[in-house]
C-alpha cells in the first residue's frame, strides 16, 4: 500500500444553493408575503451561513432586515429550524449558546435542503414569529425544497 492510500483528503465539496435558487426563493416569500399581508425582509445564505441573497419590502422595519439575515445563519448553522431553539435552549447544557449574539430562537428560520444536504439557511423576519414561519413553509414549498420540523 503507498502513502497516499491512507492519506486524508484535505478539501471537499461543499453543496450551497445557487444564486437562481436563492432569488427563486426570494420570489416566492414575496408572493407569500403579500398573500398573507405582511412586508417581510427576506435572508439567503449559504450552508456556512454565508449571505448569497437578500431583500427587503419598502416597509418592512429596518431591525428585521438584520433578524432575518440572523435566522438564516441560526437555521443552517447547525440545520434546524429557528422555532426549534427555545426548547433548545431551555436546557442548561445548551442554554449558553443563547447568549450567542447572532443566535436567533425566533420562528422564521429553516435550513435549506437539496437532496439530504443542507445548502444554506432562509431567514424572513416582519410578520409575527407565526406569519414569518408560515411563509417561509410556503415558499419552500413552492419551491420544492423540503421542510424540516
Amino acid at each position: 500500500m503507498s502513502l497516499t492510500e491512507h492519506t486524508p483528503a484535505k478539501t471537499h465539496n461543499a453543496p450551497s444553493i445557487s444564486r437562481a435558487a436563492a432569488v427563486a426563493l426570494i420570489e416566492a416569500v414575496r408572493k407569500e408575503a403579500t398573500e398573507a399581508g405582511i412586508d417581510v425582509a427576506t435572508a439567503i445564505t449559504d450552508a456556512g451561513g454565508h449571505l448569497v441573497a437578500f431583500e427587503r419590502a419598502d416597509r418592512t422595519p429596518f431591525l428585521a432586515a438584520e433578524v432575518a439575515v440572523d435566522k438564516a445563519w441560526t437555521a443552517a448553522s447547525f440545520r434546524l429550524s429557528t422555532h426549534t431553539w427555545n426548547s433548545l435552549v431551555a436546557d442548561p447544557h445548551v442554554a449558553p449558546l443563547a447568549q450567542h449574539p447572532r443566535l436567533m430562537a425566533v420562528g422564521g428560520g429553516f435550513p435549506l435542503f437539496d437532496n439530504g444536504v443542507c445548502v444554506g439557511g432562509l431567514g424572513i423576519s416582519g410578520g409575527t414569529a407565526e406569519q414569518d414561519e408560515n411563509v417561509a413553509r410556503a415558499a419552500l414549498k413552492a419551491e420544492g425544497f423540503r421542510i424540516p420540523d
